[in-house]
């Protein structure tokens, strides 16, 4: 097998594969070097995403949500059930089989596109050399690369004094395979991660607490949305605790102590069945040798320019080990923009500023640039357009009406600045926002569109024209002459 590559790419998360494949169809030769395995022992190329991550998740929201549903909602469409029950087991082959589906799909492709797959780690050395240690193995061998990508993900952050032990105190992964549901589920944390696995297993059965340091939800959506986020969930029977200072976590006798303060000061001790640590992840920058003069900054991000490109010649990086939001579609547009930079094409840099968030809560929360918070404080002028789902014709065909889609568009040019949802499939619709930023539309672009009738869409379609007071399906404030 060759040993030298014009591309040795280190992981195969949604950054690495891509990378991977997008460089092997510009015609480089390509390698591909990842350590996941699955149940079974074998590789399981897809990183935190495929394998623990975005699509287990995913799968298990679905999932919950169908059973709450059959709880809860049917009946009102007319569709009478009883005996409900949950079989987790069933439940976690699922979401187990959509893994491998995936992953298996990932192997193919690399197959397919003729990349060279290492199973193992990699370490980048000097020269652009990496030192590969195949799974299982102890001997290294030396690979040779024209350019390195090291794309090697994250891992959950541990919370001071509360170690994983993966039995009790759990990470996002284990909180992904519970054998069943515990009865009082506590979560050190309150931002995505967190709030997408206690809904899972509050739809469960769960008694859920959410212990966060410090006050308030969501700090970085917009104010409105976090607003509505935080009434929403507290109606669903999530149970949040601001502020908390945390003094002591003990496993014992089968349960988790955790000892607090809240926000009035007063110290008390719960006690969980099972303890989630959701308080963010570290980038897993311990990539490369001292002698490869790799620049790793104090928060441990690879340090990179616009382009990914490090301070070493020749040498990428991308994805959760440098900068911007650790989202997996961000990862991924970065692989395409070195793997284009790399064969010598012309490649724009990913744009920070307006890359998509999503929690994938019920309801949905997505957004896209800046929110109301950030203008004021940038004091920007602006004009503010919202529409709720509870007039949109498609949200009450389903049942699912909380929320709104609210628009932010500069004052003077009505160029949009951001564009915030909440409510059913947040997720699909954020992308219209999206491609209209991409292209400096203005909120009149978009209230120019036609959109397609009943959609769920439309209530962006609204938003847009509210920003000029001209909603049609909603009563407007200011009214257009």
């Amino acid at each position: 097998m060759s040993k030298e590559f014009d591309v040795i790419v280190i992981g195969a998360g949604p950054g690495g594969y891509v990378a991977a494949i997008r460089a092997a169809q510009l015609g480089l030769k390509t390698a591909c070097i990842d350590a996941w395995v699955d149940s079974n022992n074998k590789p399981s190329p897809g990183g935190t995403c495929l394998n623990v991550g975005c699509i287990p998740s995913k799968a298990m929201i679905e999932s919950s949500e169908m059973y709450e549903k059959a709880h809860h909602e049917l009946a009102s469409h007319g569709v009478k059930v009883s005996g409900v029950q949950l079989d987790l087991q069933t439940m976690l082959a699922r979401k187990n089989q959509v893994v491998k589906d995936l992953t298996s799909g990932v192997s193919a492709l690399f197959m397919a596109n003729k990349i060279t797959f290492f199973h193992g780690v990699g370490k980048l050395l000097a020269g652009k050399n990496v030192e590969f240690t195949a799974h299982g193995v102890q001997a290294a061998e030396i690979l040779s690369g024209k350019n390195i990508i090291i794309a090697t993900g994250s891992t959950p952050k541990a919370w001071p004094g509360a170690e994983f032990d993966h039995k009790l105190i759990c990470d996002s992964t284990d909180a992904l395979e519970f054998d069943e549901v515990p009865k009082r589920l506590g979560l050190i944390g309150a931002g995505v991660i967190a709030l997408e696995l206690g809904s899972v297993w509050r739809r469960l059965g769960s008694e859920v607490t959410l212990l966060k340091s410090r006050p308030g939800l969501l700090p970085d959506a917009d104010p409105d949305v976090a607003a509505e986020a935080q009434k929403q969930f507290d109606a669903q029977g999530l149970k949040f605790v601001m502020g908390a200072k945390i003094s002591k976590v003990e496993a014992k006798a089968k349960l988790v102590h955790v000892t607090y303060a809240g926000e009035n000061g007063k110290e008390q001790t719960e006690k969980f069945d099972k303890l989630i640590v959701a308080v963010g992840r570290t980038p897993n920058s311990d990539v490369a040798a001292a002698e490869a003069g790799l620049k790793v900054n104090d928060r441990g991000f690879i340090e990179v320019d616009d382009y990914c490109r490090t301070n070493v010649p020749g040498v990428y990086a991308i994805g959760d080990v440098v900068r911007g939001p650790m989202l997996a579609h961000k990862a991924s547009e970065e692989g395409v923009v070195v793997a284009e930079i790399i064969a010598g094409h012309k490649a724009l840099p990913v744009d920070l500023a307006t890359v998509p968030s999503v929690i994938y809560t019920h309801p949905e929360i997505a957004w896209v640039g800046k929110n109301e918070a950030e203008l004021k404080k940038a004091g920007v002028n602006y004009n503010v357009g919202t529409f709720p789902f509870n007039a949109n014709g498609r949200a009450r065909a389903l049942g699912n009406t909380v929320g709104f889609v609210k628009i932010l568009a500069d004052a003077k040019t009505d160029r949009i600045l951001g564009v915030h949802i909440i409510g059913p499939q947040a997720s699909e619709s954020v992308a219209q926002a999206k491609i209209a930023m991409e292209f400096k539309a203005s909120a009149e672009d978009l209230a120019m569109t036609m959109f397609a009738h009943p959609t769920l869409s439309e209530a962006v379609h609204e938003a847009a024209l509210s920003v000029d007071g001209r909603a049609i399906h909603a009563v407007q404030k200011k009214k257009r002459k």
